[in-house]
């Protein structure tokens, strides 16, 4: 059957789902966000300026233990966007976060386009150059490459590319407010099934515009010219929730009226640092010209110093004054200031945000990439919530931020992945239970029968009095996931002498957990990310099976030395040094086997290289990490090398009697998050 002969189911399956969610907001079971980080936009050269005047300000309150105030806080969330809007529905009042159902203005998404794409990151760290393919939860929700399950069938490609969005308008739609406005950034590939869908989710009447966006041009082969033209036009659909709808139509740049642009915090980067008008630009930041480049650019007009400031400016292109129509000729769809491969221009985003909000205005971005929508709505005034289930897209939204020197906002996920089903982005080739077995076979334990394993995930090893237990892809492995297969290794069937847990994704404090448990008949083992790729039929797992291939490796965690404090005045300065970083083995990791080999060379050089990104939290509550100190690959202030960071941190905070506890989170480049804590 044909796409359109099966819409109409697509939307009545896509209707159950988002009126079933709807239904279960007021349920005990909710949904919640976890706060990972209070993210301090903070660095070496202001950190303690800025720490300062946030306390005076009262934006920041470092003895607050709970965030449950009436203060509006940014959130930058990694998650699927489904549970995200879910957890935003339901609210949660013990964390202060009202239900933001009808309270959004403005909502901005720049889906994967159904294109085929496999969104793999290039992670580029000293001496090598890695291609990396998207973690476990990322890669079925993010690679743009498509799988479900209609009218108890497997569906792939456009067809469940539209069931994976329809829902996710609806819960949109129940997000904005009555003045609110959505903008969806498509293009050709599967554009015009988002249109009907759109119809039916925000009514034809609320249809305001179809905006036709520029597109960077790409080279095509002359021969393919005879089958196809260039592509010339990204689509916008731009609808109202209803007709009290709020817009302020922008005006084109009047030629009569100089308009500027400061080269903003984020930089146009490429990795030169030319002293543009005889004076350093700011510290960790880089210009995009060089002398040629920019001389050529002062001479016609196309950059100065502004006149009060000193700061560089660049000119932007005049046109007609009038008001804006639905060709945006003069703006281009995509810039690559951060280098991110699916990077929006700000100067369209600055468009959107100026028509269809105003100051104060709450906006969402829930495929935010970049992290462009965030970094517009904080540099206008706005208040966002912007969210990517890829990690990349994170790390890269929070130094974007952090560069922007934005005001404090909260780093949050998802706490609770066991609702989030499997099957919606597999379709029915593998169910929790049967990729639980499949892990264990892998492993060489030997399941249970059903009346002893109900949830199919407890397995033994043979002849032994060894237990193993296989994590679901969608949970977090923490605290209660250790503890639960403990009380399994003390009571299950008699008790048993040691138990393993196989596990996918882990909490970020998971190595702080182990050691604290000190159970030396727990082990604690990483179930490699590309093994799903690698399970494409019966016969490939029995292969894998039978060749035994596949490994499963111990955890990374980072390392510390012991603080050192010293008293001066009123404060107390500490030293913080980095030790090591012990990463799990390569085999562990998204690459394939030419990259893992390069990655294995740079792990016996100097495995700290690896790390993207620290943060220091002097005066840890155990309840909220506030970075009040971080580094990260490309800030240039302390290290001139925009791929390594610094190993020591010295930070003066106000002198406290008593214990001082210390908490150290660490990133790396292919995003696992660990942390350590130092009492003092």
């Amino acid at each position: 059957m044909s796409i359109i002969d099966l819409l109409p189911k697509v939307v009545s399956e896509g209707r159950k789902e988002a009126n079933k969610i709807l239904e279960s907001l007021s349920d005990s079971t909710r949904l919640i966000l976890q706060t990972n980080e209070l993210v301090i936009p903070s660095r070496e050269s202001n950190y303690h300026d800025l720490f300062t005047q946030l306390q005076k300000s009262g934006q920041l309150n470092v003895k607050t233990e709970s965030l449950a105030d009436d203060s509006w806080k940014n959130r930058l969330v990694y998650g699927d966007n489904l549970l995200l809007m879910q957890a935003l529905l339901a609210g949660d009042p013990d964390t202060g976060m009202p239900s933001m159902r009808g309270k959004i203005d403005l909502i901005y998404i720049d889906p994967p386009f159904d294109s085929k794409a496999d969104y793999r990151t290039k992670v580029e760290i000293p001496g090598a150059t890695l291609e990396q393919k998207p973690t476990v939860i990322e890669q079925f929700a993010y690679s743009d490459t498509w799988a479900g399950e209609l009218n108890g069938k497997e569906t792939k490609g456009t067809l469940a590319y539209l069931q994976y969005l329809y829902p996710r308008l609806i819960l949109m739609r129940e997000l904005l407010s009555d003045k609110g406005a959505i903008y969806v950034h498509i293009d050709w590939h599967v554009g015009h099934y988002v249109k009907i869908l759109m119809d039916e989710v925000f009514g034809k009447d609320n249809f305001r515009n179809e905006i036709l966006v520029k597109r960077i041009k790409k080279n095509i082969q002359e021969r393919e010219l005879v089958k196809r033209l260039n592509e010339a036009v990204d689509s916008i659909y731009f609808y109202a929730k209803s007709q009290e709808h709020f817009i302020r139509p922008p005006q084109k740049y009047d030629p009569k009226e100089e308009r500027w642009h400061a080269l903003d915090a984020a930089g146009l980067r490429n990795g030169l640092d030319y002293d543009l008008f005889g004076h350093k630009p700011p510290a960790g930041r880089h210009w995009a010209w060089t002398k040629e480049r920019a001389d050529e650019a002062i001479k016609d007009g196309r950059l100065r110093q502004h006149p009060k400031t000193g700061r560089p400016e660049y000119k932007l292109e005049a046109s007609e004054n009038s008001l804006r129509d639905a060709l945006w000729d003069d703006i281009t769809a995509s810039a690559f200031k951060t280098g991110y491969k699916t990077e929006k221009k700000e100067e369209l985003l600055e468009t959107i945000v100026q028509m269809s909000s105003n100051e104060g205005g709450i906006i969402a971005d829930f495929f935010s990439g970049s992290g462009t929508t965030a970094t517009v709505a904080e540099r206008f005034g706005r208040k966002w919530i912007a969210s990517d289930i890829g990690k990349p897209a994170i790390m890269v939204s929070r130094k974007r931020l952090i560069d922007q020197e934005s005001k404090p906002f909260l780093y949050q996920s998802l706490g609770d992945y066991q609702r989030e089903q499997l099957s919606q982005t597999m379709g029915s080739k593998y169910r929790i239970g049967d990729l639980a077995g499949v892990v264990m076979g892998l492993f060489g334990a030997l399941p249970f029968p059903q009346e002893d394993n109900p949830n199919r995930n407890l397995g033994y090893m043979p002849r032994t009095k060894h237990l193993v237990y296989a994590d679901s892809p969608n949970k977090l492995c923490g605290l209660s996931t250790l503890k639960r297969a403990q009380q399994l290794r003390d009571s299950h069937l008699g008790g048993w002498d040691k138990v393993t847990v196989l596990a996918w994704n882990f909490v970020t404090d998971i190595g702080q957990i182990i050691e604290n448990l000190g159970d030396d008949k727990l082990e604690v083992l990483v179930i490699p990310p590309d093994l799903l790729d690698k399970l494409s039929s019966k016969a490939t797992y029995k292969k894998l099976k039978d060749e035994g291939k596949i490994r499963f490796s111990s955890l990374q965690y980072i390392t510390v030395k012991e603080p050192k404090v010293t008293a001066s005045g009123n404060e107390d300065e500490i030293e913080v040094s980095l030790d090591n970083y012990m990463l799990l083995s390569p085999d562990a990791l998204p690459l394939d086997d030419k990259n893992k080999e390069k990655l294995q060379e740079v792990i016996a050089k100097n495995p700290l290289d690896l790390i993207e990104y620290w943060s220091i939290d002097p005066d840890y509550d155990g309840e909220v990490f506030r970075s009040v100190w971080q580094d990260y690959r490309g800030n240039t202030e302390n290290d001139e090398d925009p791929l390594r960071i610094v190993h020591t941190a010295k930070i003066r905070v106000p002198k406290k009697d008593g214990k001082r506890k210390i908490c150290i989170k660490a990133v790396d480049v292919f995003g696992w998050e660990s942390e350590v804590i130092k009492e003092i």
